[in-house]
């Protein structure tokens, strides 16, 4: 396990670097985006108002509170189950160059081969952090569809934001993928048994 600091947005050589098991710590810029924003965007057919090339993307739906015309202070913002927006990932990569995606509980198999080919990884950090990564985020500075809230479109300035995990890496290897094959074989083994 190597130990690695990038600055969002990045590169697809910068995540190549990467590999399932390393630890990230993040500096730069994150980019927030949950459910409904990936269903307005690939659905509902509109471009996204923010530049999502490079980006590291946090499944969020922030608690906040509202100091001005699209301005938001933070409270409280933690991040939200990935799998269920597996379908998005290659999309992501592909029509926007995303380069990592970040929230809870890993993606599922189908997102590994994507991922692979487009130069992504996904993220894992840990769950029940969000006071921890909420002191991390030094600013909101952008939002975007204030429709949606809270599942907006946010764009957030982070400093030594994780430590994070590479769940998912650019080469084809998913930690949770060797999780589950380890634990269907004893699994089998323990009924083997009976």
């Amino acid at each position: 396990m190597a130990t690695h600091r990038l600055t969002f947005p990045t590169s697809e050589e910068e995540i190549r670097s990467l590999r399932a098991g390393d630890e990230v710590t993040v500096d730069g810029h994150i980019i927030g985006i949950r459910d409904r924003t990936q269903i307005r965007i690939f659905d509902q057919g509109v471009e996204p108002p923010i530049d999502l090339a490079g980006a590291l993307l946090l499944h969020t739906a922030p608690n906040v509170r509202k100091v001005g015309p699209g301005r938001y202070e933070k409270l409280c913002i933690g991040t939200t189950t990935s799998a269920r927006m597996v379908r998005f990932t290659e999309p992501l990569g592909e029509r926007y160059g995303v380069r990592a995606i970040c929230g809870k509980g890993g993606l599922p198999d189908e997102a590994i081969e994507p991922m692979r080919r487009l130069g992504m990884v996904y993220f894992a950090i840990v769950g029940g952090a969000a006071a921890l990564e909420t002191t991390q985020i030094e600013e909101i500075e952008e939002v975007a569809w204030e429709d949606l809230m809270p599942e907006c479109l946010w764009k957030f300035r982070v400093k030594d934001f994780g430590p994070l995990t590479v769940g998912i890496d650019s080469h084809g290897t998913s930690l949770y993928h060797d999780v589950q094959e380890a634990a269907r074989e004893r699994l089998e083994g323990i009924i083997a048994r009976l």
